[in-house]
């Protein structure tokens, strides 16, 4: 009997992580449910058992936390679990001003974004490599083209960070069947808008041209096995990531950052 493929998915709890879960769970895998809200999980996770006779395990941990993805690594591998796939979902932003916010907040999100990706990958890829065969897939965001702007200091430097890494990561590894995909959503109709304060600012024109989470997982999911290095998931977000790419940086900047400064939200 062939073994199942595992698929460890972080952010799980809703959102593009839990379609990324139906996915995987749908296509056979096993999976590894991971977030902080460990009732969300479970329901998930009964849900996945229920409907397609898979494992699926529960990981309560919050990645913002430092060291948390050196103990979720152990907690895979003490119960015997190699991941054959890696979905770095899990984020959050900061839409206060930087000089306005403790640092241990920036330096939580910095964990999160950055070197949770990082450490999971590192710890997991090394198995995908031995079988070679493996998929890792960073949700980064289209702000990672962006100027930046007012509030959310961070977040469009720590997409850009998720996207190069990608990138490279893929260069290395593509050859031994492991193929790494940075995905750079639009707007996402989501709970991540409400997760930070801003789902009344980000009301309006947005929604109206939003995705959904399972489109944007079912198009980074086959596109990912494809061996895409960079999927724009939904043809408007293809347009402006076409826009954000190649137009010079000035009129980069008088085009978004004016959209930027709507969701900012003070000090």
């Amino acid at each position: 009997m062939t073994e199942k493929r595992y698929a460890l998915i972080t952010g799980a709890s809703s959102g593009i992580g839990a379609a990324f879960a139906r996915r995987a769970a749908a296509e056979g895998f096993d999976v590894g449910l991971v977030a902080r809200r460990r009732e969300r999980l479970d329901a998930l996770a009964g849900e996945l058992i229920e409907k397609h006779g898979c494992a699926a395990d529960v990981f309560e941990a919050d990645l913002s936390a430092s060291g948390a993805s050196a103990r979720l690594a152990l907690s895979l591998f003490e119960a015997n679990r190699r991941p054959d796939m890696l979905v770095n979902n899990a984020g959050v932003s900061i839409p206060q001003g930087f000089a306005a916010t403790d640092l241990s907040k920036q330096e939580a999100f910095l964990e999160l974004t950055i070197r949770t990706p990082v450490a999971l990958a590192h710890a997991f890829i090394p198995h995908m490599i031995e079988k070679q065969w493996g998929r890792i897939i960073n949700i980064s965001s289209m702000t990672a083209l962006s100027s930046g702007g007012k509030g959310h200091t961070l977040y469009p430097a720590g997409k850009a960070f998720l996207l190069k890494f990608s990138q490279s990561l893929n260069a290395e590894v593509a050859e031994k069947g492991v193929y790494v995909t940075a995905v750079l959503p639009g707007f996402v109709s989501t709970e991540f808008q409400r997760s930070i304060g801003m789902a009344e600012k980000m009301d309006g024109a947005g929604r109206r041209f939003a995705q959904t989470a399972a489109e944007v997982a079912e198009e980074a999911w086959r596109r990912n096995d494809r061996g895409a290095e960079i999927v724009v998931p939904g043809a408007l977000p293809k347009l402006a990531a076409v826009c954000l790419r190649y137009l010079p940086e000035q009129l980069m900047r008088a085009l978004t950052r004016p959209a930027a400064a709507k969701y900012y939200v003070g000090d």
